[in-house]
């Protein structure tokens, strides 16, 4: 279940237990209308936290993790979510015609990365290179060339330097191919599997 639809079930789980907690307290105990209010607001807190730690706990199960490791990986997505708003900034700002279906290629792998592990977060441990050091190092890469492609005036050393920048910004994206491949590696292998027993089974049929 996505994060959203879990909101939405606690939060529906609240208001009905809120309701129905406050209808209780003033019509059946007859409590003043503050206490009821009081009680109500109190035992949708409950609900919702207790349906939270219920949908949590599935969770992490679901994808074997423990709590401290789900925070350290929670956390390290936040901060990379950050970067990655820094990097589509700085390469939204390359004005270079030819650079423009690289920059997307960039995009297109960097969000692939960080939705799959935010989605499955234990995939987290088979993007670590990514997270600790390759995003950085293209997130850098990039404000650096778009700063020095602004510039209205461009010597023979400037050109250089962008050359010099953007080659090692297309070895990065090899690179964070790579990464993306590295996560996905499993269900290539599990896709690959079910072709061959596919194609065996037709064969089978065939010969039949």
């Amino acid at each position: 279940m996505k994060p959203f639809v879990h909101f939405l079930l606690r939060s529906s789980v609240a208001t009905f237990s809120t309701g129905s907690v406050w209808l209780i307290s003033f019509f059946a105990f007859s409590q003043p209308f503050l206490l009821s209010s009081a009680y109500a607001l109190g035992g949708g807190v409950v609900a919702y936290q207790s349906i939270k730690g219920v949908t949590t706990h599935r969770f992490l199960k679901h994808n074997k993790l423990t709590g401290k490791e789900y925070r350290y990986i929670k956390k390290n997505l936040q901060e990379a979510d950050k970067k990655i708003k820094r990097l589509r900034k700085a390469l939204l700002n390359i004005r270079s015609i030819s650079s423009i279906k690289q920059n997307l290629d960039i995009l297109r792998v960097v969000n692939k990365i960080y939705m799959i592990t935010k989605n499955e977060p234990r995939r987290f441990y088979l993007a670590e290179r990514f997270y600790y050091s390759h995003l950085d190092s293209l997130v850098e890469i990039s404000e650096k060339y778009a700063l020095l492609s602004a510039q209205p005036k461009k010597n023979a050393e400037l050109n250089f330097q962008l050359n010099e920048t953007r080659r090692t910004i297309s070895n990065l994206t090899e690179t964070i191919e790579k990464d993306l491949y590295n996560v996905l590696e499993k269900d290539i292998d599990n896709l690959q599997f079910e072709l061959d027993v596919a194609k065996l089974s037709i064969d089978k049929t065939k010969k039949q």
